[in-house]
């Protein structure tokens, strides 16, 4: 496992790998890996030749410099688990490498960045649709790779990847759950004991509305008892419960079987944000 820190140190590895007819996959994370990440890297070897793994918190996505300050740094531990997986490249960059001056560039992604996370994290998407172009432009890969827990995320990155006929193909990979069912996150490692149980309102509350969904139950009486169950716990507090097209996400104020849906809820455990989604109609 070789570990690159510039675009520069890379080009050598990309050409070499452009002459061999080589393919390459990229999974861009911000570090402090969990099983989740190494279903993408897995997924990556099983098509690829190369597998490179993007290591590098991002600051321009953050709205919040105190989540941003405590976002966890392992990554000694990470480059263990990427070298147990075999992983061809392993590339961290340091801020300076990726923003020798702060970029002037915005990308505006219309109704996609109005609603759900855009509305409760503004800049957030602008940040994302910069450094994966920069990822994508440093590593020229064949195929990226990403998470559907970030749900809203691969929406924007397929609409960057459409508008600027980008010839990368992008592969989402099913969410990882911990045994008791909750997404598998970086920051979950912040959540205390209690904060860590009550935590699994995300999911239950997901699991319950498509089950009251299916059987007929009226998306505002679904929505009024979420709440209401959220309010119920004293370390929960919802942000959004969201029954949207998982394409554009519009939201429905009904539930239409005919149709594409998919269920999103973001709330805060404590002091740390976590996000979920469930489809309900693909």
């Amino acid at each position: 496992m070789q570990v690159v820190y510039t675009g520069a140190d890379w080009q050598k590895y990309w050409l070499n790998s452009l002459k061999n007819d080589k393919s390459i996959g990229l999974v861009p994370t911000m570090g402090a890996l969990h099983e989740g990440h190494l279903d993408l890297v897995r997924k990556a070897k099983s098509e690829c030749d190369i597998v490179v793994v993007s290591v590098f918190v991002n600051p321009t996505q953050f709205n919040n410099q105190e989540d941003f300050d405590n976002y966890p740094n392992t990554l000694e531990a990470d480059l263990a688990k990427l070298k147990e997986e075999k992983v061809d490249f392993v590339f961290v960059p340091n801020t300076e490498n990726i923003y020798p001056e702060k970029p002037q560039l915005s990308i505006d992604f219309g109704n996609l960045e109005t609603v759900l996370e855009g509305a409760f994290r503004p800049g957030h998407f602008n940040g994302v649709g910069i450094i994966v172009s920069k990822l994508f432009n440093i590593i020229r890969p064949h195929k990226a790779y990403f998470g559907q827990k970030d749900l809203q995320q691969t929406g924007i990155i397929k609409r960057l990847v459409k508008d600027l006929s980008m010839n990368v193909q992008l592969v989402i990979v099913p969410t990882r759950r911990e045994q008791d069912g909750l997404a598998m996150s970086s920051r979950n490692m912040r959540l205390s004991t209690d904060e860590r149980q009550q935590a699994l309102i995300l999911i239950n509350s997901l699991e319950k509305a498509k089950q009251e969904l299916l059987t007929g139950k009226a998306w505002f009486e679904i929505q009024n008892q979420i709440n209401h169950d959220f309010e119920e716990m004293p370390l929960a507090s919802l942000e959004y419960f969201e029954l949207i097209h998982p394409e554009s996400f519009t939201r429905y104020s009904a539930f239409d079987a005919n149709q594409k849906s998919s269920i999103c809820v973001a709330a805060y455990v404590g002091k740390i944000r976590l996000i979920d989604n469930l489809p309900i109609i693909l």
